[in-house]
């Protein structure tokens, strides 16, 4: 099953000040994991502070991909994840390094030979996840909760991993914001393998 190509409409100003359309079609960047066949990450738009600066600047999602939003920035993106395989569950954590390195957070990999699902990760961010299409598993230190279209996730900087038990693709939308952990957090935090 194929999911359908998302459409961006970026809008912007005239020098007089009157709204126009800029970019009318299919995201510019998009892009498969090497190391995770199936997985693709369709970049929608980042900003890089808050206030975010509203102008007619380039389009801030060409570049390499980078798993965490920008310092007191923004990152909306939808990632299409391909259902969990018995090799993938057995072997996937140790082609982690690769896959976190092309989406530019090897930090970001918090699997450890006891770990509950080889794609468990952590950002110092809140994400919000929708699930557009297709079953989902939020898979997290202790629990699991299943998740289908319509379904959000808060995601407030926890160890986390997205596990596709479905048997068939999952797309979901995600925006994340910049976060700081709350001293009292970040001081039980265990340190990235």
């Amino acid at each position: 099953m194929s999911l359908p190509v998302i459409h961006r409409v970026v809008t912007g100003h005239r020098a007089d000040g009157r709204a126009i359309v800029i970019e009318n079609g299919p995201l510019p960047h998009v892009e498969e994991l090497s190391a995770i066949p199936g997985t693709v990450f369709h970049e929608v738009w980042c900003t890089t502070s808050s206030p975010a600066p509203v102008d007619n600047g380039p389009d801030p999602t060409l570049g390499p991909l980078s798993l965490p939003p920008p310092p007191l920035g923004t990152r909306m993106r939808f990632v299409d994840i391909p259902p969990d395989t018995p090799e993938f569950l057995a072997h996937g954590a140790a082609r982690m390094k690769e896959a976190f390195s092309q989406i530019g957070d090897v930090a970001a990999s918090t699997v450890q030979a006891n770990s509950p699902h080889p794609l468990m990760h952590r950002t110092e961010s809140v994400d919000y996840g929708v699930v557009i299409d297709g079953e989902m598993t939020l898979v997290l230190d202790e629990g699991e909760v299943l998740l289908r279209p319509g379904s959000v996730v808060v995601q407030r900087g926890t160890n986390h991993a997205w596990a596709n038990r479905s048997g068939r693709p999952c797309r979901m939308l995600f925006v994340l914001v910049a976060g700081r952990y709350a001293p009292e957090i970040a001081a039980t935090l265990p340190a990235h393998p």
